[in-house]
C-alpha cells in the first residue's frame, strides 16, 4: 500500500472538497538554479491560491509520495543534490528503494490521479524529438495522456520537439488537444505556430465539462489544454527557430541522447537568448497555473 503524505493545506482542501491543482517538481530540481527555483515554485503556488484553488506540488522524498509540500520541504528540495528525475518507468522503483525524485509530467499525472486530483499545470509537455524516426525518442508523457484521466494545462509541447509529429502521435493515441482561446497550437515560448489545433475552447467551464463528459463516457486518458503564452511575454517563433536549430546541432555534435537531450537543449537556448527563454518559461508556467485553477474550480461545480 502506498501511503500518500499530504501537506496540511492539501489535506484540508480534500476534506472540504475544494479544487486542487497538481504541480510537478522537476522545475524545482532540474529547471533553474537556487534560490530562483524555490521562489518561482512558491510564486506559482500562490498564483493558484489567488485564482481560488489549492496547489499540490508533487515529489517523492525519502521513498514517500508527497502530494503538496510544506514550505520547508520545498526549500530542502530546492537545494538537494542528486535528485532523480522520475517518470512512469522509474517512479515505483524510486519509492520502493527509499529514493528522492522530482516528478516529470507523466509521474505527476500518475500521482495526481492516485490522489484524486483531476487538473495539473505544467510548462510544456514532452513529445516526439527531432529525428525520432531513427532514435525512437518519444516522451512517455504522450502515452500517459492516453491512459491517465488528468487534464494537463501546458503551453503546448516544448518548442525543441517535432511539434507536427507530436500532434500526430497524440491523435493516434486518442488524446484531445484543446487550444485555449485560439485556433493555432501554441509553441511553448511562442504563442502561435503554423499548426492548427485539433480543438478550441475559450473558457475553463467548457474544458471542465469536456473532462467530466469523457469520464461519463468511460473514455480512458486525459486531455491536453494548450494554453498560449501571453503575447507580451513570448519570444516570436521566427526569432527562436535558428536558435533552436543551433542548439540541436550542438547536441548532435556532442552526442547527447536520452533524458539528457531536453535539459541540454534548454540550457543552450537559455544561453543563446541571454536568459530570455527562462523569463518566458516562468511567465507561461504562471499563466498555465491560473488557467488550471479556473478549470479545477469549474470542475468542482460540474461534479
Amino acid at each position: 500500500m502506498i501511503d500518500i503524505q499530504y501537506s496540511a493545506e492539501v489535506r484540508a482542501a480534500k476534506q472540504a472538497g475544494q479544487p486542487i491543482v497538481a504541480l510537478e517538481s522537476t522545475i524545482i530540481t532540474h529547471g533553474m538554479p537556487y534560490p530562483q527555483n524555490v521562489e518561482v515554485a512558491a510564486q506559482v503556488e500562490q498564483d493558484i491560491r489567488d485564482a481560488g484553488a489549492t496547489p499540490a506540488t508533487i515529489a517523492v522524498i525519502g521513498g514517500k509520495l508527497h502530494v503538496g509540500l510544506e514550505p520547508e520541504q520545498l526549500q530542502r528540495l530546492g537545494t538537494a543534490q542528486g535528485v532523480a528525475k522520475i517518470s512512469r518507468a522509474d517512479m515505483a522503483a524510486c519509492i520502493a528503494t527509499g529514493g528522492t525524485g522530482a516528478t516529470t509530467v507523466a509521474a505527476t499525472m500518475i500521482a495526481a490521479h492516485f490522489a484524486g486530483i483531476d487538473v495539473f499545470a505544467t510548462g510544456g509537455i514532452g513529445g516526439v524529438h527531432q529525428g525520432a524516426e531513427t532514435s525512437f525518442d518519444i516522451s512517455a508523457d504522450l502515452h500517459e495522456l492516453a491512459q491517465t484521466p488528468v487534464t494537463v494545462v501546458a503551453a503546448g509541447a516544448k518548442a525543441i520537439l517535432d511539434l507536427a509529429k507530436t500532434l500526430e502521435v497524440l491523435e493516434t493515441l486518442g488524446v484531445p488537444v484543446i487550444a485555449h482561446g485560439q485556433d493555432e497550437f501554441p509553441a511553448f515560448w511562442s504563442a502561435k505556430s503554423p499548426l492548427p489545433a485539433p480543438l478550441r475552447m475559450d473558457t475553463p467551464e467548457e474544458i471542465a465539462k469536456a473532462h467530466a463528459t469523457r469520464r461519463a463516457l468511460g473514455l480512458p486518458g486525459g486531455q491536453l489544454v494548450a494554453n498560449p503564452i501571453p503575447i507580451t511575454d513570448q519570444i516570436p517563433a521566427e526569432e527562436l527557430a535558428p536558435i533552436i536549430a543551433a542548439a540541436q546541432a550542438d547536441a548532435e555534435a556532442h552526442r547527447i541522447t536520452g533524458k539528457d537531450v531536453t535539459p541540454y537543449l534548454l540550457q543552450r537556448i537559455f544561453e543563446k537568448t541571454e536568459g530570455r527563454s527562462l523569463t518566458a518559461n516562468i511567465a507561461l508556467v504562471r499563466n498555465n497555473a491560473r488557467l488550471a485553477a479556473g478549470i479545477a474550480r469549474a470542475l468542482s461545480d460540474v461534479a
